[in-house]
């Protein structure tokens, strides 16, 4: 999430929470959960998940160019014991011009 800028009134960031214990889970909730299992090759049912949402963000500084953005999510979740994220990118993945960023060692995702 580094150095994304919202201060040219260009993009947003909203979220949203999913409280599952006990209740009917929607499509979006079992999609997580059916990555989870994926990747972690593991039963998971969640019990907590939130959704943060970036989207059109422009690149520090945006006074630069705002024209490039990049639209992305990070899903948080937990069954209480277990907690995992979920990094995803739009199709076409960075659109910054990650060159005339002052970091050169620039990677999507986390390490």
């Amino acid at each position: 999430w580094d150095n994304a800028d919202f201060s040219r009134g260009v993009g947003t960031t909203f979220y949203q929470e999913f409280s599952t214990l006990n209740t009917a889970k929607p499509p979006f909730i079992r999609d997580v959960e059916a990555k989870v299992r994926r990747y972690v090759r593991s039963s998971y049912s969640a019990a907590w998940t939130l959704k943060i949402t970036w989207e059109k963000a422009p690149v520090y500084a945006a006074w630069t160019d705002t024209r490039k953005t990049i639209t992305y999510q990070a899903v948080l979740t937990t069954d209480g014991f277990r907690s995992y994220i979920l990094m995803l990118y739009q199709d076409g993945g960075m659109q910054w011009d990650y060159t005339r960023l002052t970091s050169t060692n620039v990677l999507i995702g986390y390490t």
